[in-house]
């Protein structure tokens, strides 16, 4: 019930990293160009739409939610428990904007460690909460949702208190919260192409979730544990691409043009590289990677995500440059013409 769900959960969260990370952009821009006043004010403006971003989408996502999974066809044996699931995770939203607006300024300043190192530390709480309010308080699913926002919200508090001590430019003094619509627009121009753009994907995959629905569980299973393991193996390619988007608006606030061209070069050969890796590896071993999910007697599931596995993992490679030259057009400000 929770894998069926996660489809949406995954729709919102890309929702928000891209609408935060267009926010990161703009940042690292100013950071590039030694633009101390506007780097205040470009935190104090993102604070402030992430604020009212959390607020409206907290709402809509909660009043739809029934609605959603009737629209995904979620069966209706796990269509209760996958409410209760997704309810908690998208009441939950604040927690998640929190994280990756912070972790976001972090990168946009040149500190992309301890943002995974925090990360990290929450995966192992919410690894813990899973197992005491699942199997202690019997809370089911929703526990399971609860463990993933307190995680998130303690991540993101952690990053919150690093950055104020690590990073004095991000002290906000009164006269840094002057709100400014001009210049609030020139941080959504790039911050709404971009969360729209990381949806597309999220939207088409919880289209083909609600087509796998109508086939059943075992459709339902084989799909949910071929897709973990293409995110796992696909994730180092969408970290390269976030690493372009901050390396390339640093770059471009500073003007140092041929310095973008070397780093997105670069950044091309290792993305093709780790996408001939990433493709082998779950095309060889599809089985035994699924049977870590499923188990070794779930001959027919295990037979559907090799399929699966297959035919994404021959376009790893496409895939890699694609986050690569996507995001640097993102670092540079493009984001429209990424997100067209």
């Amino acid at each position: 019930s929770s894998a069926a769900s996660d489809v949406y959960k995954r729709q919102v969260f890309c929702f928000i990293n891209g609408f935060t990370g267009g926010f990161g952009i703009c940042l690292g821009q100013r950071c590039g160009a030694k633009d101390e006043k506007g780097m205040r004010k470009s935190v104090a403006v993102s604070t402030l739409l992430s604020i009212i971003f959390t607020i409206v989408l907290t709402l809509i996502c909660c009043l739809l939610a029934h609605q959603i999974l009737r629209w995904m066809q979620i069966p209706e044996d796990i269509s209760g428990e996958a409410y209760d699931y997704m309810f908690v995770v998208l009441l939950g939203t604040g927690a998640t904007v929190f994280y990756n607006m912070i972790s976001n300024m972090l990168r946009a300043l040149g500190d992309s460690k301890t943002p995974l190192v925090f990360l990290i530390i929450a995966s192992i709480i919410n690894i813990i909460l899973d197992f005491v309010f699942i199997l202690t308080f019997k809370m089911g699913v929703a526990g399971a949702g609860w463990a993933t926002v307190i995680a998130q919200f303690i991540s993101g508090i952690l990053c919150f208190v690093y950055s104020l001590k690590k990073f004095p430019i991000l002290r906000l003094t009164k006269h840094d919260w002057k709100f400014s619509w001009k210049f609030a627009w020139q941080h959504l121009e790039v911050g709404l192409p971009m969360a729209f753009q990381f949806s597309i994907t999220a939207i088409g995959t919880m289209v083909i979730q609600s087509a796998l629905n109508s086939l059943g569980s075992t459709a339902v299973a084989a799909f949910t544990a071929g897709s973990k393991i293409d995110q796992f193996a696909t994730q180092p390619l969408a970290s390269l691409g976030v690493a372009v988007a901050t390396y390339t608006a640093q770059n471009y606030g500073a003007r140092e043009l041929e310095r973008i061209k070397k780093g997105v070069t670069g950044a091309a050969i290792i993305a093709t590289v780790c996408g001939i890796v990433g493709g082998f590896v779950v095309i060889m071993f599809a089985k035994p990677l699924v049977a870590l999910f499923v188990g070794s007697g779930q001959n027919e599931v295990m037979s559907l995500s090799k399929e699966y596995l297959l035919l994404n993992g021959i376009f790893y490679v496409i895939l890699g440059l694609l986050f690569v030259y996507r995001n640097a057009l993102q670092g540079i400000g493009s984001s429209m013409i990424a997100f067209f």
